[in-house]
């Protein structure tokens, strides 16, 4: 299959970060910690079974796992060394599943999971509708889907000083709001509710920015990449062109804008929906913006 990431690469960078993770991924965990809130979506409700995809070190899983004391939770990623990390944070008196698996494949039985949670892992793949109606597929009807994903002006500043220095992409182009929106009600969930933020983090130069990426796993996964190093005066020539972005206060700005969604699984039997076909899509002007600093 020809897609725009290479999956194995996606695999190594996160496994290398493994250790670092934590320490470089403020912004993932406040991401995490919004999410989160979302839960009380459910009301009363007790789940059964609660699965965290792309869960990272886990820690979304370990505070599921505290909320509800006697659900099943399940921690999913595609990294080992991530789910060793997570091990850490299971705790043998609230002990939770590990699963090495790919998002796109979920290894879970049809119908058996009440809570699937995704925490800015689904940026990395290409195809929303088909990964949506594989957490359709496990969900149980009625079931909750909350997730949340990186939008097009992530890193924006970054992908236009590499665009001045080298022809070859080096910054993912993200799904904006509007897809997500259709890629979920594609795949037949129930009464989609999408929110989005707006951050800025700031960086001394691009060095700390880069590192600080590499870090955490976000390093250039497109198999459009170039499979070599960037040369010193590529990297030079978009350090300059970054530069123009400085603020007053001398720093680099770094922007992330998250898309947040949630969503019900439909019915027994309710068709998912071709291409194209009943898609009602989200206006933009219709969505808050909350811009965090």
């Amino acid at each position: 299959m020809n897609t725009p990431f290479d999956h194995r690469q996606i695999r190594r960078a996160f496994s290398r970060s493994a250790s670092s993770y934590d320490a470089a991924a403020a912004l993932q965990h406040e991401v995490e910690a919004r999410l989160l809130e979302s839960l009380d979506y459910l009301g009363e409700r007790t789940p059964s079974v609660v699965l965290d995809v792309g869960s990272g070190p886990a820690h979304a899983a370990a505070e599921m796992r505290k909320r509800w004391p006697r659900a099943q939770v399940v921690a999913l990623d595609l990294a080992m060394p991530m789910l060793r990390e997570a091990k850490k944070h299971a705790g043998w008196w609230k002990p939770f599943a590990r699963v090495c698996a790919d998002a796109r494949a979920l290894p879970v039985a049809d119908n058996s999971v009440d809570v699937l949670f995704s925490n800015l892992c689904l940026q990395w793949v290409e195809d929303l509708p088909a990964v949506f109606a594989g957490f359709r597929r496990v969900l149980k009807p009625g079931g909750l889907l909350l997730c949340s994903t990186f939008g097009p002006e992530t890193l924006i500043e970054l992908r236009d000083a590499f665009a001045q220095a080298d022809a070859v992409p080096h910054v993912s182009r993200f799904p904006p709001i509007a897809q997500f929106g259709d890629a979920l009600l594609i795949a037949g969930f129930r009464d989609p509710v999408l929110d989005r933020d707006r951050f800025t983090l700031t960086y001394d130069d691009l060095p700390a920015l880069m590192r600080e990426l590499r870090a955490m796993g976000a390093t250039n996964a497109l198999r459009s990449r170039r499979h070599t190093l960037t040369g010193r005066s590529r990297f030079a020539a978009a350090s300059m062109a970054y530069d123009t972005f400085r603020r007053d206060d001398g720093k680099l700005p770094s922007t992330w804008e998250v898309i947040y969604a949630h969503a019900w699984a439909p019915p027994p039997g309710a068709p998912i929906r071709g291409q194209g076909e009943e898609i009602a899509t989200v206006p933009v002007s219709a969505i808050p913006i909350r811009r965090r600093e």
